[in-house]
């Protein structure tokens, strides 16, 4: 018999290697799940087949795991290392034979309880053929479906078919330690160890594939029986004064509008387009953090992605990234104006639906959009949408738009009982693709409408675009966040209507805030962003290249040991290197004289460089402030460092979405200066060193904040020398205001005279009680008389009579 086994699973291994090609997930499973190839060692999979076991063979010959198709000694038994739960079924009839799973996981318990031995490495592996979901309704494309438990027929034509599709994903190996101290039956722990396994199975499989699909007829009818659209259209055809079936009509044109039309062959299509595609753009992509989204999924939960959004690209680099994670591809809330020809057959084919910019008058669209929603949830369909709405043409996070968040608690009051994740997503890049469009737009030319002849303007224009980032942020339980903010949040569930209780409004509004939070918290560095701090708060946006090294060293240095994130990625290369690399990226001149090298900003990119330096100016916020102050004073105190950033930290925290401030993170920023030789600190005194280019090195970084704290200065000035103004007049005349200085002193940063910055600010001096509104207008408080004080000491003498002369100049014309 075992002659005939290795002869046959010697014929499995020759196809294997004529028709098969996988995906492995991990890339390196021996690191990812530290396990010893020299322990005893089992595979634990759904299938008893011998193509997997081929599959899984070559695969574990390739990462030096040991062999499954040998036998494992264990004490005095050898024990297939193979552990299939499931036989296929025979060519004719459905009932397979019983497998061997069953006693082999008795043995394994057995030994384990016996021997006491802790080093038995139990490793669940995920092996699928395509990653087409089936349908919820059979037809001829199961037959080459994963979706079935084929026989050894079938199983040809999924191998033939499929074959170049194979994925393996290896799982933590099973903690075998908590299956044997539990308090249980032990003839009952075997089938609780395969029950463990076929639940960890289908969660793959589900995270993988996603649910079946129906089809798009079978879709309309549900949502169409369903008690909310059915009301929906009774109350369009009453206002409308049509009858039921005309607004039953309507109600479908919606639908199909709207939905998504899911198609894997697409995706598989796209997959080979999209990885020609990111060779030709990029120099690679580097995705961090991606092992707890596969934490959640192993775990059941269901995905909400809400990435920020720099791109259009956005949308092909997230879904793209996500599949080769091993992850089914989002559904995707797209803006209606990218459902053009052709693209937008191209996008519902890949799992995008089409969301108009606003609901308002129409209660019939409103009702089929939240209910098409609902059943996406209900029925486990990852989903993406962007919180900001639009791509933010300023490099900053936008604002939260909540409708979305909203629909999607709504969906949950109706009782889904699967948990659901929000998993905030930072995406940037060395170039965007459209940072000469939003230029424009910005200096005040109309958005254009997106255009098959837009589609071929970008394909004739591919270039070498740097690298792309992904960072994966802290994932937020909506389940856990509800329990912990509403407790009584499941009292509003209703199966049916669309709930919309008193506290929704407030708690979506600070999930958004959370979730943007997160974003930045998980924001990456890189050679471009970097550059970007440094040259632009120089003189002609130059510096001697040994200066712009040791600039780019120090921010390294400081970002690495003093980061303001656990989450924050920093390139691993060194500041030689990374200038190397980003001087390849055509943005940089190199000047040449008898004194060496002077590297600048090419003239056409200096504008755009503020797009790439507000992806990360958050970042150094605090240590920039910290530069200022000590170049400003050259000593200090401990307890007067932390008196400044306790006043501008709100503010701070506010504009660019920043956690709560961690009491260390002022001494770890402090001592990475120390680290620097920029200073020394004796106790609570602080004083600059003596080194050659410490002030240079503090102001450069002091710099950074420089526009921002003289933003701050024109609004708060404003209110400290007048006795009283409307915040309209406020908000005008700091936009004026803000464009006169910009003239005085060369500033051309689009967001320094952006009205929706500054008014976020002072909403922000309001939440925060820094003024007060009151019938004779706006009033600051003591508080705010401070941060005037500070900002006096911070901002450079020219800059600050600048805007004192002007404030106090518009001030008096007010009063006249």
């Amino acid at each position: 018999m075992r002659i005939i086994n290795r002869c046959l699973n010697f014929i499995s291994a020759g196809m294997n290697r004529l028709f098969v090609k996988s995906k492995v997930l991990p890339e390196n499973p021996i690191e990812q799940y530290n396990l010893n190839p020299a322990n005893p060692t089992f595979y634990i999979v759904r299938l008893n087949a011998r193509s997997d076991l081929a599959a899984l063979a070559r695969v574990c010959k390739k990462y030096g795991l040991p062999n499954p198709t040998e036998e494992q000694l264990l004490g005095n038994a050898e024990l297939d290392r193979f552990i299939g739960i499931q036989n296929p079924p025979p060519l004719f009839g459905n009932k397979s034979k019983p497998s061997n799973a069953l006693q082999q996981g008795k043995q394994i318990i057995d030994h384990l309880m016996q021997s006491g031995e802790k080093n038995v490495q139990v490793i669940p592996v995920t092996i699928l053929w395509g990653r087409n979901p089936g349908k919820e309704k059979p037809g001829l494309g199961t037959l080459v479906s994963h979706s079935l438990t084929p026989s050894w027929f079938r199983k040809f034509f999924v191998l033939l078919f499929s074959g170049r599709d194979n994925f393996i994903r290896f799982s933590q190996p099973l903690d075998l330690s908590l299956l044997v101290n539990e308090k249980a039956e032990v003839d009952e722990l075997p089938h609780k160890l395969l029950r463990v396994a076929r639940v960890h199975f289908r969660r793959q499989k589900l995270a993988a594939t996603g649910p079946k699909m129906p089809s798009r007829e079978q879709l309309f009818n549900s949502l169409l029986a369903s008690p909310t659209i059915k009301k929906a259209i009774q109350i369009e055809a009453k206002e409308k004064n049509i009858s039921q079936e005309q607004a039953r009509q309507n109600a479908l044109k919606l639908l199909d509008e709207i939905a998504a039309n899911y198609s894997d062959a697409t995706i598989r299509v796209a997959d080979r387009i999209l990885t020609w595609l990111w060779n030709k753009l990029y120099n690679g992509i580097d995705i961090k953090f991606s092992e707890q989204v596969h934490e959640l999924t192993d775990k059941g939960h269901e995905i909400i992605y809400m990435p920020c959004h720099r791109s259009h690209m956005d949308y092909l680099l997230l879904t793209y990234s996500i599949y080769h994670l091993g992850l089914v591809p989002p559904h995707i809330a797209a803006g209606i104006n990218l459902n053009f020809f052709p693209a937008g057959g191209i996008f519902r084919r890949s799992g995008a639906f089409f969301i108009r910019r606003s609901f308002a008058g129409n209660k019939l669209y409103s009702s089929v959009f939240k209910e098409y929603l609902s059943q996406l949830f209900i029925k486990g369909y990852s989903v993406k949408f962007y919180t900001e709405g639009g791509r933010s043409r300023t490099g900053r996070l936008l604002p939260p738009k909540t409708g979305m968040l909203a629909m999607t608690l709504q969906a949950m009051l109706r009782g889904i009982d699967r948990p659901i994740s929000i998993v905030p997503v930072y995406i940037g890049y060395e170039h965007v693709m459209e940072i000469n469009t939003y230029l424009k737009e910005l200096a005040g030319n109309d958005k254009k409408g997106e255009s098959v002849l837009g589609i071929f303007k970008a394909i004739k224009n591919l270039k070498n675009y740097g690298r792309g980032y992904l960072n994966f942020g802290d994932p937020i339980s909506i389940n856990q966040y509800l329990n912990d903010q509403q407790p009584d949040w499941r009292e509003s569930i209703h199966p049916t209507d669309v709930q919309k209780p008193q506290w929704l409004g407030p708690q979506v509004a600070n999930l958004a805030d959370k979730v943007m939070v997160n974003i930045n918290s998980a924001a990456a560095l890189n050679a471009v962003n970097l550059l970007a701090m440094i040259l632009l708060v120089n003189d002609k946006h130059a510096l001697s290249k040994p200066k712009l090294i040791a600039q780019l060293e120090f921010y390294l240095h400081l970002q690495r040991s003093a980061s303001y994130s656990e989450k924050v990625t920093t390139p691993d290369e060194s500041a030689e290197q990374l200038l190397e690399h980003a001087l390849k990226l055509n943005k940089f001149d190199v000047i040449s004289d008898e004194f060496g090298e002077i590297i600048a900003i090419n003239d056409k990119e200096k504008t755009l460089f503020n797009y790439y330096r507000n992806n990360v100016l958050h970042l150094f916020a605090v240590p920039s402030l910290l530069a200022l102050h000590l170049f400003k004073a050259h000593q200090t105190t401990m307890a007067d460092c932390q008196a400044l950033i306790a006043r501008f930290y709100p503010l701070f925290a506010k504009e660019w979405f920043l956690h709560e401030l961690d009491e260390n993170y002022i001494t770890r920023v402090l001592a990475s200066f120390v680290d620097q030789d920029l200073i020394e600190i004796d106790g609570d005194n602080i004083k600059i060193t003596n080194s050659n280019d410490c002030l240079a090195k503090l102001e450069m970084l002091g710099r950074a904040l420089s526009l921002t704290l003289q933003r701050y200065a024109i609004v708060v000035g404003f209110i400290q020398t007048s006795s009283g103004i409307e915040r309209e007049e406020l908000e005008h005349e700091s936009q004026v205001l803000a464009e006169r200085l910009g003239t005085l002193h060369g500033i051309k940063t689009p967001e320094f005279f952006d009205k929706k910055v500054l008014i976020g600010f002072i909403s922000s001096l309001r939440e925060q009680k820094l003024i007060t509104e009151t019938e004779q207008g706006l009033t600051g408080s003591n508080e705010l008389c401070e941060v005037y004080l500070y900002l006096k000491a911070l901002l450079p003498a020219r800059v600050w009579q600048s805007i004192d002369d002007i404030v106090q100049s518009q001030a008096q014309h007010v009063k006249d």
